[in-house]
């Protein structure tokens, strides 16, 4: 049996429960997070009713921590009623590029973008409704 992947010490349902998560959380600041064993350097914003997350750097991550954490970001903005997740992945212009992270969020369908001094990173918006959608159909 796998063991539960704690964030921040937090099981995924613990911290989605968390009333003052989006307090701490949605700072648009740099912060880091523990997940499992990997340290996640991630900023969380917001725009409207959107939420906007951006990974900059997985360090000692396997194939497990990227779902895992997007599953919980994807709950926690679900109870906090916004609309959509503007998803940011800054893994193709890092110092040494993770080729197996880069094919998991490819799987996960995030699309390649430029920004506008020709760095390339990966992209998706996804809404709340098509994220509850996609969850009851699995």
């Amino acid at each position: 049996m796998q063991r539960m992947m704690l964030i921040e010490g937090f099981e995924p349902d613990e911290l989605v429960s968390q009333e003052d998560i989006k307090r701490f959380a949605v700072t648009g600041q740099p912060i880091v997070i523990s997940v499992g064993d990997a340290e996640v350097l991630a900023e969380f914003s917001t725009q409207a009713n959107v939420l906007k997350v951006k990974l900059a750097v997985v360090e000692r991550g396997g194939e497990g921590v990227l779902p895992v954490l997007i599953d919980v970001i994807e709950r926690v903005a679900l109870k906090q009623k916004y609309a959509a997740i503007e998803w940011i992945a800054l893994a193709r212009d890092c110092a040494t590029p993770n080729p197996k992270l880069m094919k998991v969020l490819e799987k996960l369908g995030f699309e390649v973008r430029t920004d506008d001094v020709g760095g390339e990173f990966y992209w998706q918006r996804r809404s709340i409704n098509d994220t509850l959608m996609r969850r009851r159909a699995t």
